[in-house]
């Protein structure tokens, strides 16, 4: 995994500094020019890293980025918010909106209000066009360096981090994108004033600088993380927020509580994904023995004990705590739809479709629920709902591979192997391989069946592979 993880981010930084038409020329970054480099460094970012993006992952923090910019005020850039499978402590912010945080840095935190906290300290740097400014800096470094030396940020530590991070120190162009103590004051000021519109109370912000003062006074030499290496000083920073807390004491203690149910799912959901199994169960039955914690800190901790355990197929165990789960919040209807996921893979089809269809029937919002959905019409037989609800997701999360695969499976299985193949081909594309995406998109257009608008898309995604891989 580590060498095809390598191998992706070194494809990505070759392609970042040969698709940059513009290198060598020397210009201030305009908002304009600043979302043109994002949108290829999304694409770039999508294939060198991997991406923990199912729908309720991704509809969680994008959700909750939401609420942030709805009191941040007008924005030039559609904001995209992602989560990068890496034990690193980690987050970084690029171009014209891109957020990403590293399942470590969430691992790390306890509750809601630090994950605001981070990512609206992330979104007043985009803001106040801290990166764009920095790049501004040094009016000989192109497009090119620049894409450089955002990679070294986001690869965090290690040879090849390093290697980067020289390359574009050289260019004098890394130093810039490290923020100042001015930039991190800024953002933490704008940061502290979007949690206070939102009713958030501030401590999420001081608990958050307090997790990487504590970081910082612990590590030594290279292995700073990061974070804490792009945004310094969390002991200054921290006296400085404290200090805000305390004049306004009064007025933030009319603040309401934050509820913590979606972030301590999300928080385990990712957890059961990225982290060694054997290591997580001794973390969670060690947090769970500790009776300090709050019953419903208790209770979310046995739900992460049940994805641990559907991950490794001990279905009774992890149906046993998601009912016990379930009992304590009868309201949220997520939980029915992860209840049934279990009773699917473990082969009860006919009780999964009950449990998911209720969860959809509650909330027909809810992606995880039409994604589940989707999934057991289709291992049912019934290709029509199958598909009704995988196109549904589609429109909403065009970016997820998954729903490609499972629209591959189900086209295959209506016998329009053409159009099966164009699927499997953009399932690839966002997994990131390129080889087998090419090859599934020409496979599909040797159909002499396929229609003009499958046709038209595989020729725009041909272009859009030539582009990234800059061939011709």
């Amino acid at each position: 995994m580590k060498r095809f993880f390598h191998k992706h981010i070194i494809c990505f930084c070759i392609v970042a500094l040969l698709h940059a038409s513009w290198a060598g020329c020397s210009f201030a970054f305009t908002v304009g020019e600043e979302r043109e480099m994002g949108e290829q460094l999304l694409y770039q970012i999508r294939l060198a890293f991997p991406l923990l993006d199912d729908p309720d992952i991704t509809q969680y923090i994008n959700e909750l980025g939401d609420e942030v910019l709805e009191v941040a005020g007008i924005q030039y850039y559609d904001y995209h918010f992602n989560v990068i499978e890496s034990s690193q402590f980690n987050a970084f912010a690029a171009p014209s909106g891109l957020i990403f945080f590293y399942s470590g840095l969430i691992e790390q935190m306890h509750h809601e209000d630090e994950l605001v906290s981070v990512l609206a300290h992330e979104i007043g740097h985009v803001v106040a066009r801290h990166i764009a400014k920095g790049m501004d800096k040094n009016m000989k470094v192109s497009v090119a360096t620049s894409l450089l030396a955002l990679a070294s940020l986001a690869l965090g530590v290690g040879a090849l981090s390093q290697a980067l991070l020289t390359g574009s120190l050289a260019a004098g162009q890394a130093t810039n994108l490290y923020f100042s103590r001015e930039a991190e004051e800024e953002a933490d000021l704008l940061a502290y004033g979007w949690m206070k519109k939102l009713h958030r109370h501030p401590a999420g912000q001081e608990a958050m600088l307090r997790t990487m003062r504590r970081i910082s006074r612990y590590t030594m030499g290279n292995n700073v993380p990061q974070y804490l290496l792009t945004h310094p000083n969390p002991a200054v920073r921290l006296d400085y927020v404290e200090s805000l807390v305390s004049y306004e004491e009064k007025e933030l203690e009319q603040f309401p509580l934050t509820d913590d149910f979606a972030f301590l799912r999300m928080k385990y959901r990712l957890l059961s994904i990225a982290k060694d199994g054997k290591h997580l169960r001794n973390l969670l039955m060690n947090h769970l023995a500790d009776d300090s914690r709050t019953e419903s800190d208790h209770v979310m901790l046995q739900y992460g004990l049940s994805q641990l355990d559907r991950m490794e197929n001990n279905f009774d165990s992890s149906r046993k705590l998601l009912k016990q789960v379930i009992a304590y919040y009868p309201e949220r209807s997520i939980l029915l739809a992860d209840l049934g996921l279990v009773e699917m893979q473990d082969g009860n089809k006919a009780k999964a479709l009950a449990l998911i269809q209720k969860a959809y029937e509650r909330d027909k919002a809810d992606l995880w629920a039409v994604f589940q959905l989707a999934r057991i019409w289709l291992a049912l037989g019934n290709l029509q709902k199958s598909e009704r609800y995988l196109l549904e997701l589609q429109r909403a999360t065009p970016a997820y591979s998954k729903v490609y695969f499972e629209l591959g499976k189900l086209k295959s299985l209506q016998g329009e192997g053409g159009v099966a193949s164009y699927y499997l081909g953009k399932f690839y594309l966002y997994e990131g391989k390129l080889r087998l995406a090419r090859q599934s998109l020409y496979a599909a257009q040797k159909d002499k069946e396929l229609s003009e608008k499958y046709k038209d898309d595989i020729e725009k995604l041909q272009e859009l592979m030539d582009r990234l891989e800059e061939k011709g």
